[in-house]
C-alpha cells in the first residue's frame, strides 16, 4: 500500500508543488494550509508521515507537533521550514521532529528524506509491531510500551488492545470482541468486556487524559 502523507504548508504554490511531486512518487497526499483540521485527520486516518512548516497562521508548527506528542501521537514528522538557525533546528527536534529540512529546499532531497523516514518507521510493522499514537505493541515479545515506558498487561489485555489497533478505524461491538478476543462469545457476558476494557484503560491511561478508547453508546468501543 502507498504511504499516506499529510503536508501542512501555508503557501499554496509550495503546497501544490510538494503535493504534485509526492503524488508522482505514488504517495497519497493530503494538504492543509494551517493546522486547524490536522489533529482530527490523524485521529480518523492512518497517516504515515507529517510534513510540517513552522511559520503558520495560528499555531507555530513545532509547537503544534509538541502538543501532538503530549497527546500521544507518534506519527513521524519532517519539518520543512525557513527557520534555519542552529537553535531553531534544535528546537524542532526537541519538540518532536524526526527530521528537519530548511527552505529553500531541494525537492530531490525532500523525496529521499521521506523515503528514509518511511523505511525506518515501516520496518516496525514488518517486525510485528502495532502502534497507535504513543502505544507500541511488540507481538514477538508480547510487550506494551506507553510513551516509551514498558507497561504490564495480561495476555487478554494485550490481545484486546491488538484487536483495537488492527481495527483502529472501526467501532467494535461486544459480540465481535467476545468472539475474536475471548474466543467463544457464548460463554461470557457483555459485562466481561466492559470490565476488561476499564482495566485496560486504567493501565494505559491512569491519569484519564488521553482517551485512547471511547465508548460508542449503544454500539461498542472505538480506538481514538
Amino acid at each position: 500500500m502507498s504511504a499516506k502523507i499529510v503536508v501542512v504548508e501555508d503557501e499554496e504554490d509550495i503546497l501544490e508543488l510538494i503535493e504534485y511531486n509526492l503524488q508522482k512518487e505514488g504517495y497519497e497526499v493530503i494538504g492543509f494550509l494551517n493546522t486547524k483540521s490536522v489533529e482530527q485527520m490523524l485521529v480518523e486516518e492512518d497517516i504515515d508521515l507529517l510534513i510540517m512548516d513552522r511559520n503558520l497562521p495560528g499555531v507555530e508548527g513545532s509547537e503544534f507537533v509538541q502538543t501532538l506528542r503530549k497527546r500521544g501521537f507518534a506519527t513521524p514528522v519532517i519539518y520543512l521550514s525557513a527557520k534555519n538557525a542552529d537553535s531553531e533546528i534544535e528546537e524542532g527536534f526537541i519538540r518532536g521532529g524526526d527530521d528537519y529540512i530548511t527552505k529553500p529546499f531541494n525537492m530531490k532531497e525532500l523525496l529521499l528524506r521521506i523515503k528514509a523516514v518511511l523505511r525506518r518507521t515501516s520496518k516496525k510493522v514488518e517486525e510485528g509491531i502495532l502502534s497507535h499514537r504513543d502505544l507500541l505493541l511488540d507481538k514477538s515479545s508480547r510487550t506494551l510500551t506507553v510513551e516509551g515506558k514498558k507497561t504490564d498487561v495480561t495476555k487478554l489485555e494485550f490481545n484486546l488492545l491488538s484487536e483495537f489497533i488492527i481495527n483502529k478505524n472501526s467501532v467494535l461491538d461486544r459480540d465481535y470482541l467476545l468472539e475474536n478476543v475471548w474466543g467463544d462469545g457464548e460463554e461470557y457476558q457483555y459485562r466481561t468486556v466492559n470490565v476488561a476494557i476499564n482495566r485496560l484503560k486504567e493501565k494505559i491511561d491512569p491519569d484519564k487524559t488521553k482517551n485512547y478508547i471511547e465508548t460508542v453508546r449503544g454500539v461498542g468501543y472505538k480506538l481514538c
